[in-house]
């Protein structure tokens, strides 16, 4: 199986996460850009101050390769506002793909009105702009009917306010990568979690970002159901090699 189109190259971390510079943070992702255009990947996943150098970047190489960037990232608690502003700045910079974390901690508390308006809105501005939309989850802070629940509220407000026909430009993502798990638990996408997501999310698409480490693990993934993997080490894994990063 060649999954390489399955694949979404990332590259999440700030200057300050890494303790390097701003400027050779840009070198990282246009090292992934080359990477990607080399490897044919589906996407990169970058940070929204890169999105117009990276479109840039692919242009000049004449290449296919998508740009995605993240929206509230990485804790989802931003107002819908300012995600929607954040969101429409990476339009303006002819960004591909939005992935919004969504307000997981206003679900937590039950407002549920409140996730339900952040999904329709950020939805609708995607695919007013013809922009494929993720809502990232973060699975780690959830339970397994917690899971189950906000799955199927993102897939019903897609479903009731822009259609079924829509459905394939929408994704229930299961994670940031950034979510700090008590005793060394899991933060990225589980074979059991991304089950319930497959389960509880049709006709929309699934994304599993993180935990995926090998070629064997990608390809239960997308048996799964699975349609895209987010994945720092992108060019191990569709080698078939096998990755120790979480991400």
């Amino acid at each position: 199986m060649n999954i390489n189109q399955y694949l979404d190259s990332t590259y999440l971390k700030t200057p300050s996460q890494s303790n390097i510079s701003q400027k050779v943070t840009q070198q990282k992702v246009l090292e992934l850009i080359d990477e990607a255009i080399t490897n044919n990947f589906k996407l990169v996943m970058i940070r929204p101050d890169f999105v117009s150098i990276a479109k840039e970047h692919i242009l000049r190489a004449n290449s296919n390769v998508l740009v995605g960037t993240v929206i509230g990232f990485h804790e989802g608690t931003t107002t819908t506002e300012n995600k929607l502003l954040e969101a429409q700045k990476a339009i303006n910079n002819h960004v591909d793909e939005l992935d919004f974390v969504i307000n997981y901690t206003a679900f937590l508390e039950g407002k549920i009105n409140l996730v339900k308006s952040e999904v329709f809105k950020g939805t609708k501005l995607a695919l007013d702009n013809a922009k494929i939309v993720k809502w990232i989850i973060e699975i780690a802070a959830l339970n397994n009917q917690q899971i189950i629940t906000i799955t199927q509220l993102i897939r019903d407000v897609v479903l009731k306010s822009f259609g079924e026909e829509n459905a394939d430009k929408v994704f229930v993502k299961s994670s940031t990568g950034f979510f700090k798990t008590e005793d060394n638990k899991p933060n990225g996408a589980t074979f059991e979690a991304m089950q319930l997501i497959a389960e509880n999310a049709k006709p929309l698409q699934i994304k599993a970002a993180g935990g995926v480490k090998s070629h064997a693990d990608a390809k239960k993934m997308i048996h799964l159901g699975v349609t895209r993997i987010g994945t720092s080490s992108a060019k191990i894994i569709s080698e078939g090699g096998q990755t120790k990063d979480n991400y």
